[in-house]
């Protein structure tokens, strides 16, 4: 199923998830560059021209190429009461028939961490990912210190199972990650 992403809006009662859009560079680069330190450790080698316009458009590009080849949906997360931009969720690696499942990956500015944002996204990101794109099946790993990242992905209703070595390279080094999946409830068809 393609979904136009300039038309996609998700809302929970405090939150606004939408694609990114040109405008959103200037607060999307300052709250990542902000937030450096808190992100580094959980993500991968940040390229030399992080969070510049350059490396902005080559993400915006690959962002929306993703939303129309049904690949990838990349959402920014921002707060109903101030607009303010608070971080991002994206379902990626989207596999069609039989498998119908997807990889989930987020992140947030360290400003907003311990608010419930991430859990109120992450759960509502799935229900859509569920209802519009049909899946029966959504993964994400952390690695085995993120506890905080284990707990949202626990009160979002994922569990875990099992325990990837050398599962993907984060701050420059290949390293081991705890699994867990979100996977629909109810029969097929």
């Amino acid at each position: 199923m393609l979904l136009s992403g300039r038309d996609t809006l998700i809302t929970t009662e405090r939150l606004v998830l939408l694609p990114p859009r040109r405008s959103d560079y200037a607060e999307w680069a300052d709250v990542r560059n902000r937030s450096r330190s808190h992100l580094e450790p959980w993500e991968p080698v940040w390229p030399d021209d992080a969070h510049t316009r350059a490396d902005w458009s080559r993400r915006l590009r690959s962002w929306n190429e993703g939303w129309r080849k049904g690949r990838a949906y990349v959402f920014l997360m921002r707060r109903i009461s101030d607009n303010r931009l608070v971080g991002g969720v994206s379902i990626t690696n989207v596999r069609p028939w039989p498998q119908l499942a997807a990889n989930m990956g987020y992140w947030i500015g360290a400003e907003f961490e311990g608010n419930g944002y991430m859990r109120e996204a992450v759960k509502v990101a799935c229900t859509w990912a569920f209802e519009e794109l049909g899946l029966w099946r959504i993964e994400a790993g952390t690695l085995p210190s993120n506890e905080r990242s284990q707990k949202v992905l626990a009160a979002a209703g994922f569990e875990q199972e099992g325990y990837a070595r050398n599962y993907l390279e984060i701050a420059g080094r290949r390293q081991d990650h705890v699994l867990f999946a979100l996977v629909r409830q109810g029969e097929p068809g």
